[in-house]
């Protein structure tokens, strides 16, 4: 049966301190890198001072007329909109070309681009660029150190530089902040003189026209005598009544045409067709043909093809399918005959539609015309009245300033410098750099995810976990078998003494089973030193309740270059198990090392005598514990395999990974059998 895979979602809220504690050395890596490289920048990035100038705008303007050219309602959110739009108009380039003027900006190595590194790149790229270029480069500048923002619900903005100096940054939001009033008086009166240039010249022109447009419509209704009903042409309202008839009576016709098409692709006979599907005479017909078909057939094999009623039946069967065929004939003759109805009544409405179309086109293009000569009229009238009142107006406005806005608070040079904020940063780099390694160790976990608690192994292998075992017992001699456990090692015997007992209590093993009860421990490959520790540590917990436990070492004496007869020896037949296996001293245990792998043995013969193995062991021996290594590594203990009651998988909390589980727990499947229980081990207990 294939094990169960793992999902890598199985992480648990429960589990991130275990992954965080693991990774902890990625973690204060990350956050030691950050503040390392943001204090190297605090240090070595020159200072910068901000000042700010504050400007308030009041949205309802200086009423200077009653028709001011800049109107001074003020808007339904209270000028918000408007003042925020002065933002925009701050950093524009008129009104930073203004203040890089007035304060001569452009010969400003900090702002023109001439300073030590543009000065060498210009002498590497070519020769220096001209009075334009110089104020091209010191206005990107400028804006790259301005900053224009308006606090919330406030009509105030502030205009705020950063530069090396704190006197050149408070001078120069001072004179973008004048700069910024200069040009909207500026602008405001050259508004007002344009308008009023513009109205004056064109009074005698709108007179003329107004007087020429009136003559116009009235000459054109005249001379083409047309008629008008509720605002539109009686012709019009005729010829869209009979478009919206045709436009129907097509449609009606496509359909009829579709269906006739197909009646007349099926050979005339519309046996399918959706008429012949709804018709309730050809259903009554065809339910009746088909107990007729039934009745000839039963007919046939009772009294046989000339019977009298045989012969009824037959002839009421054609007569049947006759009416059918009458039937379907019938539906195929309306149809074409509504079609041809329906073709009819198009015809006749296209004509009547030409027809109309004909004599109204020259009444349409007339109104075209008529429609054109009224907007004209009604345009030059509603100007001309307006133009009278506004030309003496805006003479007025040429002079006086309207704008509603001043400087409320001047920049003043700062007294401590705004960049870098080396606390501030220094702070933000110690919880971003955690931060940041907290998710480098969450991803690390998530893309190579680890054994990371019991309900996770369980769902892993579907079987159940019998204990978590601590890492180490500090002092403990568990190898050689015997001796006295340290306090230390008191809750390490007894999880491992549960986990017998839950082994044994949820056993399916039959009480008349003529083998010894026996365990087998595996793990993956990196486990081996704790899968080892498991399977000494049970040997050690049955032993010291009494019980006799022959412990099977595969592992043991492998790598030696003569090793001593042992458990492939058994497996082959050249030994007996009883003349292998030795007891440790002072303890309950017996030994079974590995043997010598001078030969292969067949699967079916390993089986055979492991089974022999397990029914001697039985009369000498409680229990049988065998280290059976790496089962991925270990082929030699598939016999084993097959043949012990449990098979526990030995994994390390937070260390060892779920595809090596995966993989152990396939292996064991590979052998033809399933995990039976688990045993975890915690490092950090």
């Amino acid at each position: 049966m294939p094990t169960a895979s793992y999902a890598s979602s199985t992480v648990e809220l429960g589990d991130l301190k275990r992954i965080l504690v693991r990774r902890r050395f990625l973690i204060f890596a990350t956050a030691a890198l950050l503040t390392l490289v943001t204090l190297l920048y605090g240090l070595f990035t020159p200072a910068l001072y901000s000042s700010v100038a504050e400007i308030i705008i009041d949205p309802q303007d200086l009423q200077v007329v009653n028709n001011d050219v800049n109107p001074s309602r003020v808007p339904p959110d209270g000028g918000i909109t408007m003042v925020e739009s002065q933002v925009s108009v701050v950093q524009s380039s008129g009104v930073l070309l203004r203040a890089i003027k007035a304060t001569n900006l452009t010969e400003d190595p900090e702002f023109n681009g001439q300073g030590l590194v543009g000065r060498l790149l210009g002498g590497l790229l070519g020769p220096r660029s001209d009075e334009s270029d110089k104020t091209v480069k010191t206005l990107d500048a400028l804006r790259r150190q301005l900053a224009v923002k308006r606090a919330d619900k406030v009509l105030v903005i502030d205009v705020i530089i950063t530069a090396k100096s704190a006197d050149k940054a408070a001078l120069l939001a001072n004179a973008i902040a004048q700069a910024y009033l200069a040009d909207q008086a500026d602008a405001r009166a050259r508004m007002a003189r344009d308008a009023s240039d513009s109205i004056t010249a064109r009074l005698d022109e709108q007179r003329k026209r107004v007087q020429q447009a009136e003559n116009a419509v009235e000459a054109y209704k005249s001379a083409n005598n047309m008629v008008m009903a509720a605002g539109n042409l009686v012709s019009d309202q005729e010829l869209t009544e009979i478009n919206t008839q045709l436009s129907a009576a097509q449609s009606r016709t496509a359909a009829l045409k579709a269906q006739v098409d197909q009646l007349r692709r099926s050979g005339g006979a519309p046996d399918a067709t959706s008429e012949a599907m709804r018709s309730s005479v050809i259903s009554s017909l065809r339910a009746q043909e088909a107990t007729l078909v039934d009745q000839v057939s039963q007919l046939g094999t009772e009294l046989g093809p000339r019977h009298p009623s045989m012969i009824a039946a037959q002839q009421q069967l054609r007569d049947t399918r006759a009416l059918i065929a009458r039937e379907l004939g019938r539906i195929g003759a309306a149809a074409e005959t509504d079609y041809e109805r329906a073709l009819a009544n198009q015809q006749a409405l296209e004509a009547k539609v030409a027809g109309m179309k004909s004599k109204s086109l020259d009444t349409d293009q007339a109104s075209v015309r008529l429609r054109e000569l009224q907007r004209d009229l009604e345009a030059v009238r509603s100007v001309y009245a307006t133009y009278l009142q506004r030309a003496q107006e805006t003479r007025e406005q040429i002079t006086v300033n309207s704008t509603n806005a001043r400087v409320i608070s001047d920049a003043m040079p700062a007294l401590k410098k705004s960049w870098p904020p080396l606390p501030l940063l220094l702070f933000g780099a110690i919880f971003g750099g955690l931060g940041l390694g907290t998710g480098l160790a969450l991803i690390t976990e998530y893309v190579s995810p680890t054994v990371l608690s019991s309900a996770q192994m369980q769902s892993a292998i579907d079987a159940p976990v019998v204990g978590v075992l601590p890492a180490k017992s500090a002092r403990r001699r568990w190898w050689p078998f015997g001796g006295a456990a340290a306090p230390a090692g008191q809750k390490t015997d007894a999880v491992a003494g549960l986990a017998l007992r839950r082994l044994f209590s949820s056993s399916r093993r039959p009480p008349d089973w003529p083998l010894v009860p026996s365990i087998l421990v595996t793990s993956p490959p990196q486990d081996a030193a704790q899968r080892s520790r498991v399977a000494r540590l049970l040997a050690n917990a049955a032993a010291a309740r009494g019980s006799r436990v022959l412990f099977i070492d595969t592992n043991a004496g492998s790598g030696s270059r003569e090793p001593q007869p042992g458990l492939l020896d058994v497996l082959r037949g050249e030994y007996a198990f009883e003349a292998l296996s030795q007891y440790t001293a002072g303890s309950n245990v017996a030994v079974l090392g590995s043997g010598r792998p001078k030969a292969v043995f067949s699967e079916a013969q390993g089986v055979y005598f492991t089974q022999h193995m397990l029914a001697q062991a039985g009369r000498s021996f409680e229990l049988v514990v065998v280290d059976g290594g790496a089962l991925a590594d270990n082929l030699n203990a598939s016999p084993l395999v097959a043949m012990v009651d449990e098979i526990v998988l030995v994994a390390t909390l937070n260390v060892t990974p779920m595809r090596d589980v995966t993989a152990a727990s396939q292996a064991i499947s590979v052998m033809g059998r399933l995990p039976t229980a688990a045993l975890l081990v915690d490092e950090a207990a």
